[in-house]
């Protein structure tokens, strides 16, 4: 073997090992102040609006995407026993609207689904055995899959109370004996500041949780 080849096989030997140690030393910093999960989505306070009574809806004031106050009327009910106005809960945007003028509808029928888009947060599900290391008031970094380019300022508001398991419609049975320990997650809310108007609920988001 040629002197210059084997230099060149050193270099990038040592150009390798150097990748490993700073690779290592990367995931050992993020392990030991971090607490990090792809878990988790864009949420926030989901109102409903629905008719007040059965009856055809005589007149219908708003769209999808329009910001509405609350008590600002949306809609307007002929009923059996007379008009009823329909109002909106709470200041949010119209997100989603199921009805349209001169439609049938039912008492209690949702009409319209709202949300408070200024007051966005993330529902994060972090695995039980990490709980100990997050507290309320932690900093929290967080990228959503819809505005990649930012990095969102968080902190820690509320950690849950139970597991999501507890709120699963068909929980897992264990009648044959037979048992599988699977790790379970709880929900984490992290209210998020510096938001772009690209953020929106339900997007997939990943959080990074500074360790207390």
């Amino acid at each position: 073997m040629s002197r210059g080849r084997l230099i060149l096989m050193n270099f990038i030997g040592i150009i390798v090992v150097l990748a490993l140690i700073i690779g290592g030393g990367y995931y050992y910093i993020q392990k030991s102040n971090y607490v990090s999960t792809d878990n988790a989505k864009v949420s926030g306070d989901l109102y409903t609006v629905v008719a007040p009574a059965a009856g055809k809806v005589a007149s219908w004031n708003v769209e999808e995407g329009k910001d509405v106050s609350k008590d600002d009327e949306v809609a307007k009910i002929q009923s059996e026993d007379g008009e009823k106005t329909v109002t909106v809960p709470e200041d949010g945007k119209i997100i989603k609207t199921q009805v349209k003028e001169n439609q049938m509808v039912q008492a209690g029928q949702q009409i319209a689904s709202e949300v408070d888009m200024n007051n966005l947060f993330i529902i994060a599900n972090i695995k039980e055995d990490k709980l100990k290391d997050i507290e309320a008031g932690d900093d929290v970094d967080v990228t959503v899959d819809g505005d990649t380019k930012t990095t969102i300022d968080g902190k820690v508001e509320e950690i849950g109370y139970a597991t999501n398991s507890i709120f699963s419609l068909m929980p897992s049975s264990n009648s044959d004996g037979n048992y599988t320990k699977v790790s379970q997650t709880v929900p984490v809310k992290i209210s998020i500041s510096n938001y772009s108007e690209n953020v929106l609920p339900g997007m997939n988001a990943e959080v990074k949780i500074s360790k207390n």
